[in-house]
């Protein structure tokens, strides 16, 4: 009797399955691409043209983020075609806060089996977050690891390039006492803070994502799915117009960890408290889970999803520009002597 032969696919890898969700995504691929991408899906590595018109001194910008435990929600509601929006908002708007001009996206996909249709819902996010970012979706990696996660899951990552003048490279040095800072508002609660919000809201409230919440005017499930903004069109309103010295993306660590990052020694910030609107859902969490005000501002980005400090005198300017471009700012704070983030 002839022994059985065993096969890759016996151990849990599909390779067809993997090339039919290439076969799926290349459209959704393709609508990101421009004329500065000189290859398509397939190569062993991607090709893309560097246009450095008006760009004096070169400096790429690069980024990799993931999107954390919000996967549970896009687990929990069986929605994956706007995860991968937040992939590619955690990257860009990290490499936009030192000026760079968006280039190119990769992604980087694992998951315990492929379902090719599923694979092909998320990489549609993430063409239409390099869509609206304004870079190409170059190449990605789908990886198939039999018995490393949990039936249907998977985690994601992405890596964003970009590219800056480096006269024009924002790295806060130029921040002084006296600088405003101009808050953009968020979508929601983007890409952080997560583990807490799921704590809260089915461990400890046993709620569900199919629950409708009065208070948010939706189900849990699509207020806490919303995707990250993006905020390369702002960036682009406003930097190539008016002098910024500095850019902040408010992300895990919320207010004060993020904006002391860029804030040179012996200054500080002062954060006017109700210069904005916080959302609904940040007001939601806090009462249902009795939280300490300074906890969900070291958590949440609480309704501004980016900063820029400008001078006093550009302020208005900003945020006349800001407005254009579709956003609706607000100055919600001010460089002062001293250290950390004051809630005043």
């Amino acid at each position: 009797m002839a022994e059985e032969r065993l096969t890759y696919k016996d151990a849990g890898v599909d390779t067809k399955e993997g090339e039919k969700a290439v076969s799926l995504m290349k459209e959704h691929v393709k609508k990101t691409f421009n004329a500065n991408v000189l290859t398509g899906l397939g190569s062993f590595g991607s090709l893309f043209r560097l246009d450095l018109t008006g760009i004096k001194e070169p400096v790429l910008v690069a980024g990799t983020d993931g999107v954390g435990t919000k996967l549970k929600i896009a687990f929990l509601m069986d929605k994956h075609d706007t995860i991968g929006q937040d992939c590619v908002a955690m990257c860009v708007n990290d490499i936009l806060c030192q000026g760079a001009k968006p280039l190119f996206f990769l992604d980087y996909i694992a998951t315990g089996k492929v379902r090719a249709e599923k694979v092909a819902e998320i990489v549609k996010g993430v063409a239409d977050g390099c869509v609206l970012g304004e870079c190409a979706l170059v190449g990605g990696e789908t990886a198939e690891m039999p018995d490393f996660y949990a039936d249907g899951e998977y985690d994601m990552a992405g890596f964003a390039v970009g590219v800056a003048d480096r006269s024009r490279v924002i790295d806060g040095s130029a921040v002084k006492k006296g600088n405003v800072l101009v808050g953009i508002p968020s979508s929601g609660i983007h890409s952080n803070g997560y583990s807490l919000v799921r704590k809260l809201f089915f461990e400890k409230m046993n709620l569900k994502v199919t629950d409708y919440v009065a208070e948010l005017g939706k189900t849990l499930g699509n207020a806490l799915i919303t995707p990250t903004k993006i905020y390369t069109k702002a960036c682009n309103a406003v930097l190539s117009k008016v002098p910024v010295n500095g850019i902040i993306h408010i992300t895990g660590g919320g207010f004060f960890e993020n904006i002391p990052r860029i804030i040179p020694d012996g200054l500080g910030v002062r954060i006017d408290m109700g210069s904005w609107n916080v959302l609904p859902i940040f007001q939601y969490i806090q009462k249902c889970g009795n939280i300490d005000r300074n906890e969900m501002f070291a958590t949440f980005n609480m309704g501004i999803g980016m900063i820029m400090i400008v001078e006093e005198e550009k302020a208005g300017a900003v945020m006349e520009l800001l407005k254009e471009a579709g956003e609706a700012p607000s100055v919600i704070g001010r460089v002062v002597n001293g250290e950390g983030v004051c809630l005043c």
